[in-house]
């Protein structure tokens, strides 16, 4: 299809979509109250319908008082009869395709439902709306000259019945229309492969000869595709290899521990990033301008939203909150239904709301990923963004990272303990620790008062990991690729124990202490 025909097409679903668009930004509240009768609705004959009586509920006050909050552990009984081919349980439409999450808090796997209609109306029209809002700011893109290059997990069959899971990103690229294909590069069959070394290097391989115009994946995975496109091209930029390349939209993990990187091999300053926030459960957020560092919340993707403060998170007063209730400058854990039979279920996602007209927002960590054993409440926003202060400072570079605390023993005052590994290290390891000690100290009060003459916290300890070591590790459980990340935070020291052990190191071993 000519280039001017594609655009003609898309300039016009851009008109009808931003119209749309501005119309939820308007009357969020009633676009989400209108979402909710409709999924109450749609649902009412299901199993969970009938026994949480949605006939009968006919407003938001009565849902919250029938339907409770629900984990993937009170779901799992539901899903794992649903996987075996049971239909009518939690979403009234059959359930072919599971979503494969492992997470980073637990070994065991998740299996997320996802609908057809969580697909078309959900990830599908997501990918369009991104596409929208980024034609809508750069009138002037060629982006429809080229493919996409598109980073995905892998499928796996389950062999006992009709329905199959695998990541999400695989499930989308499985179902993606017929039309899809010929603007996506790698093939599906090498999207799909299983075996993620020898993946990554056949979408080298055939990507290379491509003419690519954006780029798609999660980025800790997506620079190591870019490293390998290098390395095999012999080039000293990607724009050598690929001199249409202009976006780059990217999700998953918080895109600034890499932007460096980024930068340093995507040197050109019209370059765009565009960030996105979706999830096994769903499709949540984008951004919606060039160089922002904000979130629009998408209100009309057949996800209805409750948040929970999370000060009082898992106590006897939490609370649960609609949209319409939500202020700015607060950590709030999600909680969704869905348009997939997620009925009031905690993703384990927190964020924060930067402006709520209309509502915007920025992923702020995990539920379970912090640290709060001395009341300091570090969440992987402080130590993403400490990192980064710290790096600009003393001119080095970070590939990955995790922390854990150091628990009080004796006299002795507690600690974070830090193994963190370098593409380019600090000159001086010292003044790297003591600017990102400062740095948390600039961003968390509460971490500032436990620092405070040592009062509580001595300095950080930090262990400079070995190279690779981060990548041996996610191998080595078997978690290459795909969604699969480096668990920042955790008040247990589970993961800082697995990696000093890996390297060959104790918590008392290669470890700069600042005091």
């Amino acid at each position: 299809m000519p280039i001017p025909l594609v655009n003609s097409i898309a300039s016009w679903v851009l008109k009808k979509r931003i119209h749309q668009m501005e119309l939820f930004m308007k009357y969020p509240n009633e676009v989400q109250q209108e979402l909710l009768r409709s999924l109450i609705s749609t649902a009412r004959h299901t199993e969970i319908g009938k026994k949480y009586n949605f006939s009968e509920i006919t407003n938001y006050k009565t849902f919250t008082e029938r339907v409770p909050i629900h984990s993937y552990e009170e779901y799992e009984p539901s899903i794992e009869r649903s996987r075996k081919g049971e239909n009518n349980i939690f979403w009234p439409t059959p359930i072919k395709w599971f979503a494969k999450s492992s997470g980073t808090t637990n070994a065991k796997s998740k299996f997320i439902p996802v609908s057809d209609d969580s697909l078309e109306n959900c990830h599908y029209a997501a990918g369009k709306d991104l596409l929208c809002m980024y034609l809508n700011n750069n009138p002037h893109s060629q982006l429809f000259t080229g493919k996409s290059l598109r980073l995905g997990g892998s499928k796996e069959i389950y062999r006992n019945n009709g329905t199959s899971y695998g990541d999400l990103s695989a499930i989308l690229i499985e179902n993606m229309p017929f039309w899809a294909e010929f603007s996506s590069t790698p093939s599906s069959e090498v999207s799909l492969m299983n075996d993620w070394e020898i993946k990554m290097q056949a979408i080298v391989n055939e990507t290379i000869k491509e003419k690519v115009t954006s780029l798609a994946g999660v980025p800790s995975w997506m620079l190591v595709l870019l490293n390998n496109v290098l390395d095999t091209s012999k080039k000293e930029d990607i724009f050598q290899v690929w001199q249409n390349l202009e976006v780059y939209f990217h999700g998953g993990v918080n895109f600034q521990p890499y932007a460096e990187q980024y930068k340093n091999i995507l040197p050109r300053d019209s370059f765009r990033y565009y960030e996105i926030y979706n999830a096994s459960e769903g499709f949540f957020a984008c951004q919606d301008h060039n160089n922002s560092n904000e979130l629009l919340l998408m209100l009309d993707y057949g996800i209805f939203y409750e948040f929970i403060p999370m000060d009082a998170y898992g106590t006897p007063e939490q609370k649960i909150l609609p949209l319409s209730e939500v202020v700015t400058d607060v950590n709030y854990a999600v909680v969704i239904t869905t348009n997939a039979g997620l009925w009031r279920y905690r993703i384990g996602d927190t964020v924060r709301f930067t402006s709520t007209k209309p509502y915007r927002i920025k992923v702020s960590g995990r539920t379970k990923h912090h640290i709060n054993v001395f009341g300091e409440e570090l969440i992987i926003e402080n130590t993403d963004n400490a990192l980064k202060k710290a790096s600009q400072i003393t001119g080095c570079q970070i590939i990955d990272y995790t922390a854990a605390p150091i628990f009080m023993e004796g006299k002795e005052k507690g600690a974070h303990e830090w193994i963190i590994e370098f593409k380019t290290p600090p000159e001086n390891l010292e003044i790297f620790i003591i600017e990102l000690d400062l740095a948390l100290q600039q961003l968390n009060s509460d971490y500032e008062a436990k620092r405070f003459n040592n009062m509580t916290l001595n300095m950080p300890k930090v262990h400079q990991a070995r190279e690779k070591l981060f990548y041996d590790w996610l191998k080595k459980n078997d978690k290459l690729g795909g969604q699969h990340k480096i668990p920042r935070l955790s008040n247990k020291r589970c993961y800082v124990e697995e990696l000093l052990e890996m390297s060959g190191r104790s918590s008392t071993t290669d470890t700069l202490e600042v005091s």
